[in-house]
């Protein structure tokens, strides 16, 4: 039995119940088929209602991007100039990495429906429901040197919380180095990787998850004590193509902005978006963990954390745990 039978049948009668009889009758099928076919459809995003006596009826259907409402907003020079969309991958960084080694020009964006393999920094999975949130990765080719890399990641958080605070005017804040935060709960990550040759960046990819309509179910229930989504902060539903245009067009911007003035500028927006700074913070980082209050960024894009005795120090790899009580 194909989807499309069985979605045909409930498009013929909307906002009503079909039997499990008359949908076995018309199709061929046994209760059974049609009852496997309804899971799948709601693993894609289909939300039914199921009645013992009337059947199924069909409640709402998965909402999809319009890459042509996309392409009409986006009047840019470089980034979303080439759009790849698909319905479901294991990883956009999967896909962005392999164009970009056949040269897959800046800017070319590859964006799902759905990961099911999506991934965050350290290796965590990322949890990418069908439909409801951004699941996208571009491909940069920045001419800057290898450790200029990190400078990258938070032009991008900077770039995103900057277009989704103007776009929902929720509180979102930046957690260094990326993960954008709502009442300290996260609402985006971002990873970018990278190849370089000769102490040069070859390209950037740069992987950015949006939880923007995701519900409570969605998520497992260790994670919803930890995350949230825009629909669930701001208590109504978002349009992704509107998102999802207005981050490339800041993003752009800014990384126009970078390009011709370097790092400076992008410090002082990062600071000024930061929910990091000056509460004292255990970090652990490769070398073990350290204790002491985040200050700012320095030139290089390390968080610069003041420690109990007053000396700072640069910090360029870590994790970095909740604010500590004071005493």
């Amino acid at each position: 039995m194909k989807n499309e039978s069985l979605l045909q049948m409930f498009e013929a009668h909307p906002d009503q119940y079909v039997s499990g009889e008359l949908i076995s009758q018309k199709l061929g099928v046994s209760r059974t088929a049609i009852w496997k076919q309804i899971r799948k459809l709601e693993a894609a995003g289909y939300r039914f209602e199921a009645s013992r006596r009337l059947g199924y009826r069909l409640i709402s259907v998965p909402d999809k991007l319009s890459i042509k409402d996309l392409r009409e907003q986006m009047q840019f020079n470089t980034f979303g100039k080439a759009i790849q969309h698909f319905d479901s991958v294991e990883s956009t960084q999967n896909l962005a990495r392999s164009a970009a080694e056949e040269g897959a020009a800046e800017g070319t964006l590859f964006i799902a429906e759905q990961q099911v393999n999506g991934r965050g920094r350290m290796g965590r999975s990322w949890v990418s429901p069908q439909g409801k949130g951004i699941w996208m990765s571009m491909v940069l080719r920045p001419s800057v040197p290898i450790h200029f890399a990190p400078q990258l990641t938070l032009l991008t958080a900077v770039a995103l919380c900057r277009s989704l605070k103007r776009i929902t005017s929720l509180p979102i804040g930046i957690k260094w180095p990326n993960d954008l935060l709502i009442d300290g709960k996260k609402i985006s990550g971002i990873l970018l990787e990278s190849s370089a040759e000769e102490e040069r960046l070859r390209y950037v990819i740069a992987g950015i998850g949006i939880s923007v309509n995701l519900d409570k179910e969605d998520y497992p229930e260790e994670i919803l004590e930890k995350a949230t989504s825009l629909s669930i902060a701001g208590g109504k539903k978002w349009d992704r193509v509107d998102i999802i245009a207005a981050f490339l067009k800041e993003w752009e911007q800014l990384y126009m902005l970078y390009k011709e003035q370097g790092f400076d500028p992008i410090i002082t927006l990062w600071e000024a978006l930061s929910v990091s700074l000056g509460k004292a913070t255990r970090l652990i980082t490769p070398q073990g963990e350290i204790i002491g209050k985040p200050t700012g960024l320095d030139s290089s894009g390390a968080i610069l954390v003041e420690l109990a005795d007053g000396t700072i120090k640069p910090v360029f790899s870590a994790e970095m745990g909740e604010p500590l009580a004071s005493h």
